[in-house]
């Protein structure tokens, strides 16, 4: 069994809204469709709820996508942040509280997101899993499936769309 992670593709970021309610950007379609070649023929597949997401998961598979809803990201509200990369680097610094007012603690977000994780791998055994979802939530369960520090630098590295592939 195989565990891959995509990070969805890029969003419409629209000012005043929610980056958990975007969607995804029509002009990234092909650079999803890229990542196709990457990912198993078979596999059971699984979506956050998140619009930019589950629409990532549609381009990638031709078929059932189920959507768990503790797969969405590190909840972050309507809070806008200049600096994104310093308020998600303390975010991970001090997982334990708000990196900023009104932010999910990181912690939280590890341990609702982990949980969901396992119970699709504890569920689908043998079957390789495709999960389509977040930055930030993919780090932290890399990171707790392997026992590992969160990879910051992957991270900050990562693309839209993107794939982390555990074992």
């Amino acid at each position: 069994m195989t565990l891959h992670l995509v990070r969805h593709g890029r969003p419409v970021m629209t000012p005043g809204m929610p980056a958990a309610e975007w969607h995804l950007d029509p002009a990234s379609y092909d650079d999803v469709w890229a990542l196709r070649a990457r990912l198993p023929a078979r596999a059971a597949w699984f979506s956050s709820p998140e619009p930019k997401a589950l629409q990532t998961a549609q381009l990638l598979t031709d078929g059932e996508v189920g959507v768990v809803d503790d797969l969405r990201e590190h909840e972050r509200g309507e809070v806008w942040v200049e600096d994104f990369p310093a308020a998600v680097r303390r975010a991970f610094a001090h997982p334990d509280r708000p990196a900023v007012d009104g932010w999910e603690p990181l912690e939280a977000c590890r341990a609702r997101v982990t949980a969901a994780v396992r119970r699709i791998v504890e569920v689908h055994g043998d079957d390789d899993v495709v999960l389509t979802g977040h930055g930030t939530a993919w780090t932290l369960v890399r990171a707790d499936l392997t026992g590992q520090e969160p990879d910051l630098e992957r991270w900050a590295a990562l693309a839209m769309p993107d794939l982390i592939t555990v074992a």
